[in-house]
């Protein structure tokens, strides 16, 4: 049975039938198809009324992990890179011209630190907390960006993640113990990522559950099948692969169509055949792919390298031609204590229109 929608979104069906194909490359033209029919009726809607990306925190991220098969075969590569998280801040009016904010992927920073990744990660890299902030710079915390951008917290309607892993959203929407951030909002998440977190249950693979969601009322969360389109300008695409219920963000701003997810972990990895780093370029050229999976999870590669198409096909080029509007939820940046460490071309932040007061 498919979940029922708030009023004011609706279900997307352009995708509905494009992964039912037998063989993994029909399954891809068929992607890639309904993406560039997507592509096309979204280009025709209306801009977001307001759009900003912040940065929060930067992290070391394993290199392996962020270039999923390309260091395989090299005898040396830096064991980590840099990547950026950043909070995107949505304003838009929803199908009944309501005027809704959704923050996408705002990370509870101190939260996130106690998940299981997070902490195996730590684990390996022993330093005093003064050290970790070097190695680990903070910008903003998600109050301090949205204060920023002039939302307060009773404005946010709703929260949303491409997906939980290494999430805490109990500082945000609060448990039956503690009152939520944001009094009024609610989690929007694919209804499979929720079953796959475990939900209210208690965790049994601690590679997987964030054990940041339990104890959170589910009065306070939302859960929909397939893509969703959120209101004018602004959808969620069901682009499974790194988990199951792995969903992006799509929105309509002035230079085009934004995309964003972790997928991929910027540029370079959804456009590898012109990257500059001479790694990923190569093997792109041996191996003929035309995206580089972000592989931390993997629960599945053949649907995750489908979607990262998908996501580069709706985003269309950005201010680089060379590479497609994908602004990664966190993004491969070089940082001076990651030697060797380069990007092609940075999305980085950015703020289009105005908030509605």
């Amino acid at each position: 049975m498919i979940a029922t929608l708030p009023a004011g979104m609706q279900y997307i069906d352009d995708f509905t039938h494009a992964r039912h194909h037998a063989r993994p490359q029909d399954r891809l033209a068929a992607v890639r198809k309904a993406a560039e029919g997507f592509r096309e009726r979204f280009m025709d809607e209306p801009e977001v009324l307001f759009y900003k990306s912040i940065n929060l925190i930067r992290v070391p991220y394993p290199t392996w992990y962020g270039f999923s098969g390309v260091y395989a075969q090299s005898a040396y590569r830096f064991p980590f890179i840099h990547i950026l998280n950043r909070l995107f801040v949505v304003q838009y009016r929803d199908l009944a011209g309501d005027v809704k904010t959704l923050l996408f992927s705002p990370s509870d920073i101190e939260g996130n630190r106690e998940t299981p990744f997070f902490k195996r990660l730590t684990s390996t890299i022993k330093l005093p907390r003064k050290a970790q902030d070097v190695m680990a710079p903070t910008f903003n915390n998600v109050e301090s960006a949205l204060a920023s951008a002039g939302i307060r917290p009773e404005q946010v309607d709703y929260i949303s993640y491409d997906h939980l892993h290494t999430q805490d959203i109990r500082r945000w929407l609060g448990t039956a113990f503690q009152p939520g951030f944001f009094p009024n909002a609610k989690l929007l998440v694919h209804r499979q990522e929720w079953i796959s977190t475990g939900a209210l249950l208690p965790c049994q693979a601690d590679w997987y559950c964030p054990n940041g969601i339990h104890g959170v009322s589910e009065d306070r969360v939302v859960t929909f099948d397939g893509s969703v389109q959120l209101g004018q300008g602004v959808a969620l695409l069901h682009t499974p692969g790194h988990t199951e219920g792995n969903h992006s963000l799509a929105a309509r701003v002035r230079d085009g169509i934004r995309v964003t997810s972790e997928n991929g972990i910027g540029a370079d990895a959804y456009e590898p055949k012109n990257s500059r780093i001479n790694a990923v370029r190569r093997y792109a050229q041996a191996t003929g792919v035309e995206v580089i999976l972000n592989g931390n999870t993997l629960e599945g590669s053949n649907d995750q390298y489908i979607s990262m198409v998908l996501e580069k096909t709706v985003a269309g080029p950005s201010a680089n031609p060379e590479f497609p509007n994908c602004a990664s939820s966190s993004e491969s940046t070089p940082y001076w204590l990651m030697p060797g460490q380069e990007s092609s071309h940075l999305i980085g932040e950015a703020e289009f229109g105005q908030v509605v007061r």
